[in-house]
Parts: C-alpha cells; sequence; structure tokens
C-alpha cells in the first residue's frame, strides 16, 4: 500500500515522476481527459445557469476505474495534471468522479502543478501543494460550452455551405457575431441634432 497516490495526464511523465518521489508514493495516469460532455442534446442548458451534464469517456474508463483503487488504498491524493485550463479541469473532474464514488472520505486531497519534470520541480511541488484553482476550472467550462453552443451548431452549416470538415472557432465565431451585430447597430443608428443652451437669468427685472 502507497501511503501517497499521485495522478498525471500522461503515463510516460508518470515514470519519472515515480522515480523522483521513489517508496511511499504511486504515480497513475489519467490518459487526458476523463470526463467530457453527454453527446446530446441537453448536454448545456442555458435556461439553467449553463449547467453542464457530463459522462466518462469510454475510452478512460478503466484508467477511472484504476485510480478509484488505488485511492482506497492511500492516505493522500495529489491531483499533479497539467499546469493550464484544461489541466486543472481534468483534476477537478477526476475529483468530482470520485467523490461520487465515495472513496475520497477521510483522504487528504491537494492539487500539485510543475512547469518542468525535474527531481528538485517535482519535490518542491509535492512539499507545496494548494487547492483545486476554480477559476482556471470555470474558464475552461465556458470554453466547453461554447464550443458546444457554438461551435457544433455552426460547424455543420460551414460543411453544407462550404467546405466539409472546417470547423467553427469557440472564439471566432461568437466575436464574429458580436462584430456584425455592432455593424448593424452602426448601420441603424439615427443621428439626431441637439443644442446646448445657457442662460444667464436675473429673477428681480423679471
Amino acid at each position: 500500500m502507497s501511503e501517497n497516490l499521485v495522478i498525471v495526464e500522461s503515463p510516460a511523465k508518470g515514470k519519472t515522476i515515480q522515480k523522483y518521489l521513489g517508496k511511499g508514493f504511486e504515480v497513475l495516469a489519467s490518459y487526458g481527459h476523463v470526463r467530457d460532455l453527454i453527446p446530446k442534446e441537453g448536454a448545456v442548458d442555458p435556461e439553467h445557469g449553463y449547467a453542464m451534464k457530463y459522462e466518462i469517456i469510454d475510452r478512460n474508463q478503466r484508467h477511472v476505474d484504476a485510480i478509484a483503487r488505488a485511492v482506497k488504498k492511500a492516505d493522500t491524493l495529489y491531483l499533479a495534471t497539467d499546469p493550464d485550463r484544461e489541466g486543472e479541469a481534468i483534476s477537478w473532474h477526476l475529483y468530482e468522479l470520485l467523490k461520487e464514488r465515495g472513496v475520497l472520505e477521510g483522504k487528504k486531497v491537494h492539487r500539485v502543478v510543475f512547469y518542468e519534470i525535474t527531481k528538485h520541480a517535482v519535490q518542491e511541488a509535492i512539499a507545496h501543494p494548494r487547492d483545486l484553482a476554480y477559476e482556471l476550472i470555470d474558464a475552461q467550462q465556458a470554453r466547453r460550452a461554447l464550443d458546444y453552443l457554438v461551435g457544433f451548431n455552426l460547424s455543420p452549416l460551414l460543411w453544407r455551405k462550404i467546405k466539409r470538415g472546417l470547423s467553427a472557432g469557440r472564439v471566432q465565431s461568437p466575436a464574429l457575431r458580436m462584430i456584425v451585430e455592432r455593424e448593424e447597430e452602426i448601420e441603424h443608428f439615427k443621428p439626431q441634432e441637439y443644442w446646448n443652451i445657457t442662460a444667464l437669468l436675473d429673477k428681480a427685472k423679471l
């Protein structure tokens, strides 16, 4: 039984990190994202606070199962996925899945990040953990919601009208819409002439 379980994204990184941490640590890989939006209508609900419905990605089910089994034997879980929005979201999704399974009760859970795979960087990260950064998680979810609400609807239109295989970007498409709407406002603007009049009045002489 390993007292500490460390989760990274890549199995190749995991082998190196395992070597740096030594005894008392077990390192497993999530193999990237573990959960994604359900592949059907209603995955993002704009009418209810943009609620998002997720499910485990089939190809990574066995990796999630292996992590859940390992968590049961550990005292502390270190979520060490990549130090970007996607990595933060992977850690959060994994945390939520493990919490749903009830395997985190009585466990310490930490988020750790390192920007280089060196012994010093890895050990420093483990020595100075933090909590999950929900501002990064929210940012990633917002991007994913835009993918679903904008890209998934626009891309098929591009395939029909222009060329198959084109993708409507999650950022470019909403930005283009904002530009178009602003241009329409400018075109529909009706200029009106107005004047400012300043008067000095003396009540006693009226």
